[in-house]
């Protein structure tokens, strides 16, 4: 049986662009956008999903767009992600790892390159407030707003209704990977191993159970 999954601020990447696990036959992708100009399926905001039925997706995809929130508006978000996902349900969310890319900061490498993506090089200092080509050319949606350490996303996502919880800090490419159920899982390994299908980045991981 086919399963559904909420691509979240998808930006105008589609199901290719997800993850391994995402990008099979298994899945059908529903995107969702604030920004109509990237032609979304529905146009929504992360904090308003009103649009959208309790209970409607078996997982829910977030990729590097919770930081683009203010830090008030992560609760309403976690909420609405929480309130979409039936019983079962599960969100996989990666999102940049502030404690490695402060650890740049520090030893004052805040404008270096330290790895190149489809848009360019990235430095600490995009990775912290937003990615400069894009808003210099004024796309606002790209600005970053607040940030998370493994220990502080955790923390938020059973604070806010999630029943389990574990993330993975990948410190050699400065992004977090964690995935949230609505219920309790009593086998945090049980967690990981839902997890490890969606990056390849697991390896050497610190893990934060709850």
């Amino acid at each position: 049986m086919v399963k559904t999954f909420l691509h979240v601020g998808c930006g105008p990447l589609s199901k290719e662009n997800t993850t391994p696990a995402f990008n099979t036959d298994d899945w059908k992708e529903v995107r969702a956008d604030i920004n109509k100009d990237v032609n979304p399926d529905i146009i929504a905001s992360m904090t308003d999903m009103s649009s959208i039925n309790d209970n409607s997706y078996d997982a829910i995809y977030s990729s590097h767009n919770i930081e683009h929130l203010y830090a008030h508006e992560v609760p309403l978000a976690l909420k609405e992600f929480l309130r979409v996902l039936k019983d079962d349900g599960y969100l996989i969310i990666t999102c940049p790892d502030l404690q490695s890319v402060c650890k740049q900061v520090a030893d004052n490498n805040l404008l270096g390159p330290l790895y190149q993506s489809g848009l360019g090089p990235i430095s600490a200092i995009d990775i912290l407030f937003g990615l400069r080509s894009s808003l210099e050319e004024g796309n606002h949606y790209m600005a970053h707003k607040v940030g998370f350490t493994a220990e502080v996303l955790q923390k938020a996502l059973l604070e806010f209704g999630f029943g389990s919880a574990i993330i993975a800090a990948v410190p050699e490419r400065y992004v977090l990977w964690g995935i949230a159920t609505k219920n309790k899982i009593p086998n945090p390994n049980d967690l990981f191993e839902t997890l490890k299908p969606h990056t390849l980045f697991l390896k050497n991981v610190k893990i934060k159970n709850n």
